[in-house]
């Protein structure tokens, strides 16, 4: 892998912090609802921020 720069790690983990805060939003969101199709769209959204957190956290390997 190529060198990052500090603007680059910084940008990166500002962008996983999003992703992990939308995770946990969604996850808590799907935790409270009520409606079961409303529950499963939380989770598909939890999934899909958790999806780019994965993606994002690679480019550090």
């Amino acid at each position: 892998m190529n060198e990052i720069s500090e603007k680059e790690l910084s940008a990166l983990n500002d962008l996983l912090s999003d992703e992990e805060l939308l995770v946990k939003k969604f996850k808590m969101l799907a935790e409270h609802a009520q409606d079961a199709e409303i529950k499963s769209k939380f989770e598909e959204i939890s999934n899909k921020h958790q999806s780019h957190f994965n993606s994002l956290y690679e480019q550090l390997r």
